[in-house]
C-alpha cells in the first residue's frame, strides 16, 4: 500500500495556542466553539475569533476544525441549528460531530461542510466507516480501544477517499470511546455535554458497608490506588506502525493544555514525521531528541494504549494522577522591539541571571540568560513573581516573535 500524506492535528483552546500550534508545525488545529463541544472548561472560541483563527490558519497553509460533538437533547437541537448557520459563515475546514441526528441536521444546515464523526461515536468497525461514508462524513475519528491491526483492516474495506484520524499523544478517556457517566453522577455535570470533571483522576478508597467511616485503599497491586486513571498515550516511536495502518490523521490531545505543551508536542511530531518521510534512518537516529522533547511536557506517564493488543494490564492503569513536570512555561513572545527587549506575558515565576530555553521553529533550542527585566512601566526589577504581568526582557541571544520560554527543572 502507497503511504498515505499524514497530517499533523492539534489542539487548541485559545486563540493564543492556535497560533502556537500553526507556528510550530501544525497541519491542522481543531477548537471548540463556546458551546456544544466536549471541553466546556477550556477558553473556547467566539464565532469572530473562528473567523480570526481561520485567517491566521489559512495564510499559513494550515486549517481549523471545529468540534460540536456533544450528544444532543431536545433542547439543543433549535440552538445547534442557529449555531451551523453562523458556523458556515466562519471559512472553517469541517466540523465533527458524535450524534447521527446533529449529523442530520449540519448537513442540512451546512451543505457545503466537510463533517467528521468523533471518536464518541464508537467508532470500532469498519461497517460504520462505510456507513459514515455513505451518509456523507469524509473522515472518521477511530475509537482509542482500536489496535493497529484493526485500523489497518477498516483501511483495507473503506473506500480509499475516505480518511481515518487517529489519537497520536496525550491523555485518554478511561471510559468506553470516551462515553464517561462518572462525572454526571458524582458531580451533576455531563461529560457528554462538556462538563466533565474529571473523576477518574481522583483517588478512590472502599468503604464496607457494616464500617462506616473506615476507608481501605483500592489495592490491584502494590502500585497504588488510582483505579481508573489511565496513563497518557504516546506513540512518538510508532510513526511508522501508524502510517502503515492507513491512517491519515494523527491526532494530539489537550484542548486544555498550555500553550508550552503545545508548542512541543506539535514541534516534536513535526519533526519526528518529517524526518521518518526524509528517511526512516533519519527517523530512529533522531529518536533520543524526540523522546527528550517530549518528556518536556506536562505529563503523567506513557503508555501505546491499546494500538498493540489489549492483554497489557500496563497499558491503561498507572498508579496515581501526579503529573512529571520537567519544564516551567515563561512565556510566548509577543513581539521584539526595536531596541532588542523581548516583550511578553509572563506565565511563571524568573529572575535576572537565570538560564531560560527558546523554543525555535526548526526543532532546535537556544539557552539565553536573562540580563534585565522591566514591567510594562519599564522599571527595572530583579524578577517577575506575578503571573499574567506584561514585561521587557534583554536576553544574551536573539529570539523571535511567535517563540516559547521554557525554563528546564532541575532533577532532584
Amino acid at each position: 500500500m502507497a503511504e498515505r500524506k499524514v497530517e499533523l492535528l492539534v489542539p487548541a483552546g485559545s486563540l493564543e495556542v492556535l497560533k502556537v500550534a500553526v507556528d510550530y508545525g501544525a497541519d491542522a488545529v481543531y477548537i471548540g466553539g463556546q458551546a456544544y463541544g466536549l471541553r466546556a472548561k477550556a477558553d473556547n472560541f467566539s464565532i469572530e475569533e473562528m473567523k480570526k483563527a481561520v485567517k491566521y490558519a489559512h495564510a499559513k497553509n494550515a486549517k481549523v476544525y471545529v468540534t460540536a460533538n456533544i450528544f444532543a437533547h431536545n433542547y439543543d437541537i433549535e440552538g445547534m441549528k442557529a449555531y451551523f448557520e453562523q458556523l458556515k459563515d466562519t471559512g472553517v475546514d469541517a466540523v465533527l460531530v458524535s450524534d447521527p441526528g446533529i449529523f442530520m441536521l449540519a448537513k442540512e444546515t451546512m451543505p457545503d461542510m466537510e463533517l467528521h464523526i468523533s471518536t464518541q461515536a464508537n467508532n470500532t468497525n469498519y461497517l460504520t466507516y462505510n456507513f459514515w461514508y455513505n451518509m456523507g462524513a469524509k473522515r472518521v475519528v477511530t475509537a482509542r480501544e482500536l489496535s493497529l491491526v484493526e485500523i489497518k483492516q477498516i483501511r483495507e474495506h473503506i473506500p480509499e477517499d475516505m480518511e481515518i484520524e487517529s489519537f497520536m499523544h496525550g491523555a485518554m478517556c478511561i471510559s468506553y470511546s470516551g462515553r464517561c457517566l462518572l462525572s454526571s453522577y458524582f458531580t451533576g455535570r455531563d461529560a457528554n455535554r462538556g462538563a466533565c470533571t474529571h473523576p477518574c483522576r481522583w483517588k478512590y478508597h472502599i468503604v464496607e458497608e457494616t464500617r462506616p467511616g473506615e476507608y481501605m485503599p483500592v489495592n490491584e497491586d502494590d502500585r497504588g490506588t488510582y483505579i481508573f486513571n489511565s496513563k497518557d498515550l504516546c506513540m512518538i516511536e510508532h510513526i511508522p506502525e501508524m502510517i502503515d495502518a492507513g491512517i491519515d490523521s494523527f491526532k494530539i490531545e489537550g484542548r486544555m493544555k498550555t500553550a508550552l505543551y503545545v508548542a512541543t508536542v506539535a514541534r516534536t511530531y513535526r519533526k519526528a514525521i518529517d524526518d521518518y518521510m526524509e528517511s526512516p534512518e533519519l527517523y530512529r537516529s533522531n529518536m533520543e531528541y524526540y523522546k527528550s522533547e517530549i518528556a518536556k511536557c506536562t505529563y503523567r506517564q506513557f503508555t501505546t494504549g491499546f494500538y498493540f493488543g489489549k492483554t497489557d494490564q500496563d497499558s491503561q492503569i498507572y498508579d496515581n494522577n501526579t503529573y512529571i513536570k520537567n519544564c516551567t512555561y515563561i512565556g510566548n513572545v509577543q513581539e521584539v522591539t526595536e531596541d532588542g527587549l523581548v516583550a511578553f506575558e509572563q506565565k511563571n515565576k524568573f529572575s535576572v541571571g537565570e538560564e531560560i530555553e527558546c523554543m525555535n521553529f526548526d526543532g532546535t533550542n537556544t539557552v539565553c540568560r536573562v540580563e534585565e527585566i522591566y514591567n510594562d512601566r519599564m522599571e527595572p526589577m530583579e524578577s517577575a513573581p506575578h503571573p499574567k504581568m506584561q514585561l521587557y526582557v534583554k536576553l544574551d541571544r536573539p529570539v523571535s516573535a511567535g517563540m516559547i520560554l521554557r525554563r528546564q527543572e532541575l532533577s532532584e
